[in-house]
């Protein structure tokens, strides 16, 4: 009985080192939902950010399409 006890704690504190580990390695990194926005004020900054995007995405396709070397990276016609 006492072996069986013995292997069980040390199991345990091997997953508990795990998660720990595991935690220092993730940082800060990951979703965070509490990033002190309001669900109006996230909904505005993504929606920047997507129009941003969207414009980048549109100044490229103008670039290449205007008159660029044929064959690149993205010159392929989209079905």
């Amino acid at each position: 009985m006492l072996l069986i006890s013995d292997a069980l704690s040390s199991r345990g504190s091997q997953r508990e080192r795990d998660r720990e580990r595991a935690a220092a390695r993730a940082g800060g990194k990951g979703k965070n939902g509490d990033d002190g926005l309001t669900p109006e004020q996230r909904r505005e900054r993504d929606g920047k950010a997507l129009q941003e995007k969207a414009a980048k995405k549109a100044a490229q396709a103008a670039g290449a399409s205007s008159g660029g070397a044929a064959g690149g990276k993205g010159a392929a016609a989209k079905k």
